[in-house]
């Protein structure tokens, strides 16, 4: 079930490190998804093509509040069951705090991904992967796909 895709922070080390024992690479990125929308899925599917397992840290209801007022527009548990749908995101973990600094450290990553608005060295945890032998990465976003975007256009209908 994809429920079962959600997991606590303290189920997290046991998933992580059956994944390991396989040799498998644990590639890591995170956001809100309020709407999921075309951007979103391909920027998830490039980020899970650059390793074996994607862990997705999703913004908690409190954290997307302080960081877009107004939002989210869907509440944390439906917008983890939809991430947790999609079959190439392994693993949808909540984190609260400001930025998903600990939820990296505590992944530990072998990939680090963001969208390619960010420079590498912007990324939260860049230092972090790096100096621990990862890669950190962009993927290139597709043009005019945002959730603030969507919800400007249904204002205008």
């Amino acid at each position: 079930m994809t429920a079962d895709k959600i997991l606590t922070r303290a189920q997290l080390p046991a998933t992580l490190a059956t994944w390991r024992a396989a040799g498998e690479r644990l590639v890591f990125t995170n956001g809100c998804f309020d709407l999921l929308h075309l951007g979103h899925v391909d920027y998830l599917e490039k980020a899970r093509a650059l390793g074996d397992r994607l862990v997705v840290g999703l913004n908690t209801d409190a954290s997307v509040r302080v960081l877009k007022p107004g939002r989210p527009l869907q509440d944390e548990t439906s917008r983890a069951r939809v991430l947790a749908a999609l079959a190439f995101v392994d693993a949808v973990v909540l984190f609260g705090e400001p930025t998903p600094l600990q939820l990296i450290e505590a992944v530990r990553p072998d990939v680090l991904v963001k969208g390619d608005d960010y420079a590498i060295d912007g990324i939260v945890g860049h230092e972090l992967v790096l100096n621990s032998g990862g890669q950190v990465l962009t993927v290139p976003l597709v043009t005019g796909y945002s959730t603030s975007g969507i919800v400007a256009k249904a204002r205008l209908s």
